[in-house]
């Protein structure tokens, strides 16, 4: 009987995990790439002005994105630019080390 309740335990915990893990791997699946969702963020970047609510949301939803965005030539020059880390600081959001 003991074996039972241990392998019911086990089984609730294995259960538990994938239901946290799948949660997860949706909302990362969820976040569509698009650097159009930080465009509330533009003249933080290129001023130096505090970012607003909105951009520190839209920072926070692109997160997974950052690293396409450093590499892409088009966009490195100013998501890697000093201002748009003084705005990802700023927001609480941690500058990818890609």
């Amino acid at each position: 009987m003991m074996k039972l309740s241990c392998c019911g335990v086990g089984l609730c915990a294995v259960v538990m995990m994938t239901m946290v893990l799948g949660e997860e791997a949706r909302m990362t699946e969820a976040v569509t790439c698009s650097p159009l969702e930080l465009s509330s963020c533009l003249e933080p970047i290129r001023s130096g002005t505090p970012p607003s609510t909105t951009c520190c949301q839209k920072l926070r939803e692109q997160k997974p994105c950052l690293c396409g965005y450093l590499k892409d030539p088009a966009l490195k020059q100013y998501v890697s630019s000093p201002t748009a880390r003084k705005v990802a600081t700023t927001c609480g959001v941690p500058f990818p080390q890609c």
